[in-house]
């Protein structure tokens, strides 16, 4: 029988409603939700009077298996549970070694076990026996691509609004650093307040983050799609006179990508905007636009020839084959190569 996969949102919809499971085994690249998913457990297993004699935390490099065990087999005082948890649990010795106890985990004890930044080997016996008896995930990085979506859903879980612009300027900026997202997010929501609506805007990102909301990859992007020439080389020369919050080799993989997808769109059978979401694994609407515009004002050969002149470029820009040339130099070189 198929183990069940949990997904984040199900594993905190499930402590929150208070169905609590006797092992968490959460690892993975990014520590942000295996950090929410503790600290969940840690509001719901216990409350505050609870925690003194029933909450025990454990650091893996200044612990052993056995120790963690013997703690984890013992009884709660003055409470329904105990919760036991393991921070750092890749730096655990003979972490296999706590196996022995997931064949039959204490009921009362909730054991958490945080394995950070790699996943566990899913050939080892601590990860069959945690999904027979408790839950096991992995905390995956948001892939860059992926990142103005996941921003819309975040926000949408603090109960905020994001337009698609501010979305993938947050993600441009940020890159898919969730919990810089978060820290982010904080302070726009002691911004925005009270005040309902609660919504941000480029306005709102440009005055407080100090992105701007005319100068950022994303309007290079939809520029460059749309093959407003002059618009595409104003952005490029902007980025060259501000090159601290624009570097040129965080930009020029945002415009691989961009045609990487594009060229993916151009062999996707169903080229409308269904297709274009379904092709990329896209979510939201917004993100199909500048790839309709593409596939409207490119051709599949360009748009091969463009990903290699990129290639090229990038590769000027961090000195290769370039003994002179300017980031100002490669961009005009290149938004003509691509436009023309």
């Amino acid at each position: 029988m198929a183990v069940k996969e949990y997904t984040f949102e199900e594993i905190c919809r499930d402590i929150t409603d208070g169905k609590i499971a006797p092992v968490y085994v959460l690892m993975g690249e990014e520590p942000y939700f295996i950090d929410c998913i503790e600290n969940l457990l840690v509001r719901n297993v216990l409350d505050e009077t609870e925690r003194d004699f029933n909450l025990m935390i454990f650091y893996g490099a200044d612990s052993n298996a056995m120790e963690i065990i013997n703690a984890a087999r013992r009884f709660p005082m003055m409470a329904k549970r105990q919760l036991v948890i393991i921070k750092e649990a890749q730096e655990l010795s003979k972490l296999e070694l706590l196996s022995h106890y997931l064949k039959a985990p204490v009921l009362s004890t909730v054991l958490v076990i945080c394995h950070k930044y790699k996943k566990i080997d899913g050939r080892k016996s601590i990860l069959t026996e945690a999904k027979k008896n408790g839950i096991v995930f992995e905390a995956k990085k948001i892939y860059d691509n992926k990142m103005a979506g996941f921003i819309v859903s975040f926000m949408k879980q603090h109960s905020i609004d994001i337009d698609g612009k501010s979305a993938q300027m947050l993600a441009d900026y940020l890159g898919n650093d969730i919990g810089l997202l978060a820290k982010e997010t904080e302070k726009l929501k002691i911004i925005i307040g009270e005040k309902l609506p609660k919504r941000i805007t480029p306005e709102l990102i440009e005055t407080n983050i100090g992105i701007s909301k005319d100068y950022n990859s994303y309007e290079l992007v939809n520029a460059i799609a749309s093959k407003d020439i002059l618009r595409a080389n104003r952005i490029a020369d902007y980025f060259d006179k501000n090159q601290k919050a624009n570097p040129i080799q965080v930009v020029l993989p945002t415009l691989f990508n961009y045609f990487v997808n594009l060229m993916i769109c151009f062999y996707s059978k169903d080229k409308s905007e269904r297709g274009v979401l379904q092709a990329l694994n896209l979510q939201w609407s917004f993100q199909a636009k500048d790839y309709l515009l593409g596939l409207r004002n490119y051709k599949a050969m360009k748009v091969f020839d463009i990903i290699h002149e990129i290639r090229i470029a990038d590769a000027r820009s961090k000195g290769f084959e370039n003994n002179s040339a300017t980031s100002g130099d490669i961009y005009k070189e290149l938004l003509y190569g691509i436009m023309h």
